[in-house]
């Protein structure tokens, strides 16, 4: 392997081999083996064909991929090249194309001494090396949390020269709800793994429809929560939608990549409704209730202050607090998602949250269209 000229490479490498190699110590002794961990001349060459690569132009378009370092009999119905690609900026960004779709990773090994493309998987292992291409000289470090998650950990960030490394010690979410903990913490969150993973594939589809939208998740078995919205509700559904609950419910075991796959296109129909004008409702069981709903103005207030996650001052929701409303919201933008754009508004003592969960809860009011 060529030495790499992008000098942020090789001052990362060594850092991310320790990261890599003591989290997979920590873990399952089959997650390490099946996960093929990198040593730092691999590390180097990765991050350095992904930062030349990001910088190319393939039809006038910016490349979005993502490469696992992987041998190809650990992957999960891969799809094979007959000949392998070499690990270089113009193939990457040529092959851009057909796997920019979220999910696909260019499975990535050596082969006689160089490191080589041997086709795409949709399936890792846990500890997996991932970089992720997202544009010109932005890429991301990251693995998967479990291996039935659809989660990744992000370990560290190229911008240009510079390099931040991320540290689950960062953010202190001992004081958190559960869904936000789980966000910031994982492992440390009494939330179901599941659960967390739906708001989070419904985040990620929300942005990507680029219009805005608002999801809000209200209890199970009770209408109390129809004491905070205006009536009547636009698009109500009844019976109420429950795929996606059948799906979150259902065992994959044996399948988790058919799973991932239903669960996904079940996740994306739901986001769409969020698309319309006014915001979606669906359960904590993840039963959809009705679409363009709008949040009626409160009376009393309910305050949301930054925490970790989010940069900004205390902000305060004029009116009264709203009846055990979870709120996701998504910008249309384009930009993806953060930890921060999740947030839980709901009766009792102030909550800490992101700044950026603060301004979409106060552009809910319907002032705003109920955005």
């Amino acid at each position: 392997m060529n030495a790499p000229l992008y000098a942020a490479a090789r001052s990362s490498a060594a850092g991310l081999v320790d990261y890599f190699a003591r989290h997979a110590a920590t873990g399952s002794s089959s997650a390490a083996a099946g996960a093929g961990l990198p040593d730092a001349a691999t590390v180097e060459a990765l991050i350095d064909a992904g930062f030349w690569a990001s910088l190319q132009r393939e039809e006038g378009y910016v490349p979005e991929i993502s490469l696992a370092f992987l041998p190809p009999e650990r992957a999960v119905r891969p799809l094979m090249l007959a000949a392998s690609l070499p690990l270089g900026p113009r193939a990457l960004a040529r092959l851009a194309p057909a796997v920019e779709r979220p999910g696909i990773h260019l499975g990535v090994w050596p082969e006689q001494g160089e490191l080589r493309v041997w086709g795409t998987t949709r399936a890792i292992p846990t500890f997996c090396f991932v970089l992720e291409v997202l544009g010109p000289g932005l890429l991301v470090v990251k693995h998967r949390v479990h291996d039935d998650s659809a989660k990744f950990r992000n370990v560290a960030v190229f911008e240009g020269e510079q390099v931040k490394v991320l540290s689950r010690e960062d953010a202190d979410a001992s004081d958190h709800p559960d869904l936000l903990k789980s966000l910031l913490a994982p492992e440390s969150s009494s939330a179901t793994d599941d659960s967390v993973d739906v708001l989070i594939r419904l985040a990620v589809s929300m942005r990507a429809h680029k219009r805005g939208g608002t999801l809000l998740v209200v209890p199970a078995g009770t209408d109390a929560w129809r004491e905070s919205i205006v009536p009547p509700v636009a698009y109500a559904i009844e019976p109420p939608f429950t795929e996606l609950t059948d799906l979150v419910l259902e065992d994959t075991e044996e399948d988790p990549l058919r799973g991932h796959d239903a669960l996904g296109r079940v996740v994306d129909a739901v986001a769409g409704l969020t698309a319309v004008d006014g915001a979606t409702v669906i359960t904590d069981r993840y039963e959809v209730l009705g679409f363009g709903v709008k949040i009626r103005p409160p009376q009393l207030g309910c305050a949301v202050r930054a925490g970790p996650a989010g940069r900004g001052r205390p902000g305060r929701i004029p009116g009264r607090p709203l009846h055990d409303l979870r709120l996701v919201a998504a910008g249309g933008d384009g930009a993806r998602p953060s930890r921060g754009d999740v947030a839980d508004v709901r009766d009792g003592p102030p909550l800490r949250c992101a700044a950026r969960a603060a301004r979409a809860a106060r552009a809910a009011r319907p002032a705003h269209g109920g955005r």
